[in-house]
């Protein structure tokens, strides 16, 4: 909802899990530490909304996925209108969270 709210393209859980099978990308989870140890997408890099820019891949036309806790959070559209304002053009946000991707029962990642 905030993702739409934002001029953002979002991304259910189904869509990104068929889109990680496709090829390359950045799936940034923005849940604080404990979060991401408990449960994340598989791959997903630990990045806050202030993320340091050179934590990005370098080519602006790579697709980045953000994503928190479920869709009331607002730190992944924020940190996704970061990432298109450093000038990134294939930016999406799984509005989802989280928790959108567990209740879709598709697989996680845990531990540090």
């Amino acid at each position: 909802m905030f993702a739409m709210l934002m001029g953002l393209k979002s991304i259910s859980p189904k869509d990104l899990h068929e889109r990680m099978r496709k090829g390359p990308l950045t799936i940034v989870d923005v849940n604080n530490t404990q979060s991401w140890e408990r449960a994340r997408v598989p791959g997903a890099i630990n990045l806050g909304v202030d993320f340091d820019a050179a934590a990005l891949p370098q080519d602006f036309d790579a697709g980045l996925v953000f994503y928190c806790s479920n869709p009331l959070c607002r730190k992944a559209p924020n940190a996704a209108k970061r990432a298109k304002s450093l000038g990134y053009s294939d930016v999406r946000v799984m509005s989802a969270g989280i928790t959108g991707w567990t209740d879709a029962h598709l697989p996680v990642d845990s531990g540090a």
